[in-house]
């Protein structure tokens, strides 16, 4: 699948069967993640994978966002590093790039993912801190569940031309 066909088709997945993903699968959406951009001078995240079943099933009561049905395999949260000395914005805009190339690799791979925000809601970071034993200085940005999927929702067009101004608003 190339670049452009994944981006368009791309959905979030949130039904998974009970297959589990490989360790190299799971390098290899990790070595994408960390070839998104940012700015300054250190890569601003961190990954903490997450395929213990019983960690897994914990994780809805820390965020009922995170829920899927029947539990996913596998899931990594991408974590912020707030001990790198770049402002916030350019290290939560770094982790986002990141967490976009990981669903864009998942689903170039045959996989589904879905992003399940973490950051910027202290009692869900908080409890991604918890159940992660995060260090200080490092939170929780966002949880991507990760599976194959069990449906594939259709591709929506989501093309705006009312949202596109030309050299100007």
């Amino acid at each position: 699948m190339d670049a452009f066909e994944a981006i368009i088709t791309r959905r979030s997945v949130r039904e998974y069967t009970d297959r589990p993903v490989a360790r190299e699968t799971v390098e290899k959406l990790l070595a994408a993640a960390m070839q998104a951009p940012f700015s300054g001078r250190e890569q601003p995240w961190h990954f903490v994978v997450i395929d213990d079943p019983e960690i897994l099933s914990r994780i809805p009561a820390v965020s009922p966002y995170a829920e899927v049905r029947p539990p996913a395999p596998a899931a990594i949260l991408v974590c912020l590093d707030l001990r790198i000395p770049e402002s916030p914005d350019l290290r939560v805009q770094g982790c986002a790039a990141a967490t976009e190339n990981l669903l864009l690799a998942a689903h170039a791979l045959g996989l589904g993912a879905v992003w399940t925000a973490v950051y910027p809601d202290p009692d869900l970071m908080l409890g991604f801190a918890n159940l992660f034993s995060l260090p200080d200085g490092v939170a929780g940005f966002a949880l991507v569940t990760v599976g194959y999927p069990a449906a594939r929702p259709p591709p929506v067009d989501r093309y705006r031309e009312e949202r596109v101004h030309h050299n100007g608003w």
